[in-house]
């Protein structure tokens, strides 16, 4: 009979000849458990699934299954979570953990989610040293569990919330471990006669943007994902390793027009293929671009040379064609359509004060209506499917919120007030919800930058408590224009991590 070492030392070799696991390298067994663990990826859904045995992670040595993959520098490690089936030990355990090596005894950072809903930062400082741990005040027990382990120049940084919740975050520092590391996905059992076993869903591996990178200028990589709402699992389904942007759904559901280096692209969901659009002159666009309700005209906001460069609003038909200029002023940021496709609605700066305020036009062009006049920026307006409102975001109250105003301008409210900075409402088909982008309260009020921890958010459409949809590294280009799928059901944004 094979000895456990021996059959362990088999199956690590033969683990070492399989292919990757999703966007990991590999998988095994660390330490001695007495079962073997193994893990599974679902190609469609983008899920793990992880069993896992050993008698503890604790002490000075720890046994568990980990699915893993090499990583240098700065990185983000984001997963949704949860323990399938009843029972166990209370202290069984999922989650992140960072290795300089394989070895049972490695120093580590571990962000685990217990099975009685502790959640702790653990580590270790050295090899063979004791495990010391940083618990979380918050609880997590019986509840889809989301979990951010970030490296950030050398300190560590644990984000953990129930699904749904907005993120408490907590930061180690004075934990040295060597540049090039092993992260990935775990489970441990916490009792040897046990195995454990977890799905991890929103598996995102993030390298971010570099401290001096420069705005507008530079750029990483783009990530186009579909979130089911009802479920909240996101699917990337294309990868691009420079800045694309702003995805909205076209009329039949078939595709996602965003914006890449000045060109539209209309992007085919059943090939996964994309496709540039014919602009005609307009090849300088921003990433402010809106089908109408019917799906038949596409507005967009180039930088036209005539302008000095400045952004103005023209619309051509959805499948391509000449565009023709709808707002004689600029610089102009297209937003939104009316219902019945007779208006435009838009950001415009103005006057010598260079106020950013909302304005409506002609579908057709004409003179421009203005719609708001309150100190501070006023952008991303759109309208109700009834026509009724147009809901937009503004600083006025000193943080970016969303407000409300009926269509000629009159009865404006603010709809959201807490300690976000909310960004470019969008108004799900059947008028019921809001979707919108929450940067953090260290973002100016009047900026939305790129390559920040930002939140997808959802509400009543007349305003009451708000959950989150999605963990995003992104901001700018996330979600600034309509991104809705004609049923409801879905919205596509963009993430963003640098790429090799």
């Amino acid at each position: 009979m094979l000895t456990h070492a021996l059959s362990l030392a088999l199956f690590s070799a033969a683990l070492g000849a399989q292919s990757p696991v999703g966007v990991f390298d590999a998988q095994r067994d660390v330490g001695n458990p007495a079962h073997f663990g193994s893990a599974s990826y679902d190609t469609q859904r983008q899920t793990y699934l992880i069993t896992g045995s050993g008698q503890n992670m604790w002490g000075d040595r720890d046994d568990f299954h980990f699915v893993w993959k090499r990583m240098a520098g700065n990185f983000i490690l984001s997963t949704r979570t949860h323990f399938i089936g009843s029972g166990g030990d209370a202290h069984r355990k999922i989650g992140w953990t960072i290795r300089p090596s394989l070895e049972t005894n490695a120093a580590h950072v571990t962000a685990a989610l217990h099975g009685n809903g502790l959640m702790s930062l653990q580590f270790r400082r050295a090899t063979g040293g004791s495990t010391e741990e940083q618990k979380s005040p918050d609880n997590l027990p019986e509840a889809d569990a989301v979990i951010q382990l970030e490296r950030r120049d050398g300190a560590y940084v644990m984000s953990v919330a129930r699904f749904g919740d907005t993120l408490v975050t907590q930061e180690l520092t004075g934990v040295s471990l060597p540049d090039t590391v092993y992260v990935g996905l775990f489970v441990c059992s916490h009792n040897d006669a046990d195995v454990a076993r977890a799905e991890f869903d929103n598996v995102r591996i993030t390298v971010p943007a570099k401290k001096d990178l420069v705005p507008y200028r530079e750029y990483i990589g783009s990530n186009l994902e579909i979130l089911d709402v009802a479920t909240g699992n996101a699917t990337i389904v294309h990868q691009y390793r420079g800045s694309f942007q702003a995805p909205n759904w076209t009329h039949d559901g078939k595709a996602l027009i965003y914006a890449q280096e000045g060109r539209l692209y209309r992007f085919d969901l059943a090939s996964r293929s994309a496709q540039v659009i014919n602009t005609g002159f307009a090849t300088r666009n921003n990433n402010d671009h809106v089908l109408s309700f019917d799906g038949r005209m596409l507005g967009i906001s180039h930088h036209a040379m005539e302008d000095s460069g400045r952004s103005v609003v023209y619309t051509l038909p959805a499948a391509g064609g000449t565009p023709v200029r709808a707002t004689a002023m600029s610089p102009s940021y297209l937003h939104g359509w009316s219902p019945d496709g007779r208006w435009l609605v838009y950001t415009g700066q103005r006057g010598r004060g260079g106020e950013f305020d909302i304005y409506k036009v002609g579908a057709t062009g004409g003179d421009e209506i203005r719609l708001t006049s309150a100190p501070g920026l006023d952008d991303g307006p759109e309208y109700t499917p009834d026509g009724r409102y147009i809901y937009f975001n503004s600083a006025r109250s000193g943080r970016m919120q969303i407000w409300r105003m009926r269509p000629d301008g009159s009865e404006q409210q603010q709809i959201t007030n807490d300690g976000f900075n909310n960004w470019f409402p969008h108004i799900s088909p059947d008028g019921k919800w809001i979707a919108y982008v929450s940067f953090g309260p260290e973002v100016a009020a009047d900026d939305h930058p790129f390559y920040k921890h930002v939140l997808l958010r959802l509400m009543p459409i007349g305003g009451g408590p708000a959950r989150v949809l999605a963990y995003v590294y992104g901001g700018q280009g996330t979600i600034n224009v309509p991104s809705w799928s004609p049923d409801g059901k879905r919205l596509a944004f963009v993430s963003n991590s640098a790429m090799p």
